[in-house]
């Protein structure tokens, strides 16, 4: 009998069930690939290849590995300005950064997350801190609070605003969804499951008291970012618990 065949009365297993390779087998089937993408490039969905020849930001702790030639400085503690350095005292590591300078091939991931190549073209986008992975050298960054959010959130509502041409990886648990906002038309999210938004628009944050009483204070229901005007908003499906209500 083949080796690979059901035993008699047993129901053939999935595609891939329970696959055993042989070594060679396994090396060349989880082998690093060039792909041809550029700069930054799906290794696999959940690892970024970072083809660097120069300088990128990453996000701190998101290298996996790396060859040729490479230098990790975590980011100047007033490389981004005295307003950037007071808001990552409260923000906590979801904000932090590494410059990474030289040349060779890097690879990072985050949590097994999955990763999205986006290139901004010029435009701006509102990323969650803990949700960014890696974005070139010409684009700016600027962290940001929404309004009120410190007084109701233990932490705040923390997010970094990315803008210039180039390019950003930010990560997602399971597929992202795109909502589109129009006007007239708000879209409501969880600020757990809330990804990232179009850098024109200024979400509120929404207290639902008669929700909350119900539920209980520390439920993520109770507190919801409202998006009003044009533009998208990203979400996951899943609730990262980044923001809890202060007891």
């Amino acid at each position: 009998m083949d080796a690979t065949s059901p035993a008699p009365g047993r129901p053939t297993p999935p595609a891939n069930a329970d696959r055993r390779y042989s070594l060679q087998e396994f090396v060349e089937a989880t082998a690093e690939r060039d792909r041809g993408q550029g700069f930054f490039e799906h290794e696999t969905e959940r690892i970024l290849e970072v083809n660097l020849n120069g300088m990128v930001w990453t996000k701190m702790g998101s290298m996996i590995a790396y060859n040729g030639q490479m230098n990790f400085v975590r980011e100047g503690i007033l490389q981004q300005g005295l307003g950037n350095l007071l808001k990552k005292a409260v923000s906590g590591e979801g904000a932090k950064l590494t410059k990474v300078t030289g040349t060779g091939q890097l690879y990072l991931a985050d949590a097994g997350k999955k990763i999205s190549i986006i290139d901004l073209g010029g435009d701006a986008m509102f990323v969650n801190g803990s949700d960014l992975l890696a974005f070139e050298e010409g684009i700016t960054n600027k962290i940001t609070m929404m309004k009120k959010a410190s007084a109701l959130l233990s932490g705040g509502l923390f997010n970094i605003r990315l803008e210039g041409h180039g390019l950003i990886a930010i990560t997602s648990h399971y597929e992202p969804l795109t909502l589109p906002v129009s006007p007239g038309q708000p879209v409501f999210t969880d600020p757990n499951a809330t990804v990232a938004w179009s850098g024109g628009l200024t979400p509120e944050l929404k207290t639902d008291i008669q929700l909350k009483s119900l539920v209980g204070r520390g439920s993520g229901e109770s507190f919801q970012m409202k998006f009003e005007g044009e533009g998208f908003v990203v979400v996951q499906p899943f609730e990262e618990v980044s923001f809890q209500a202060q007891g």
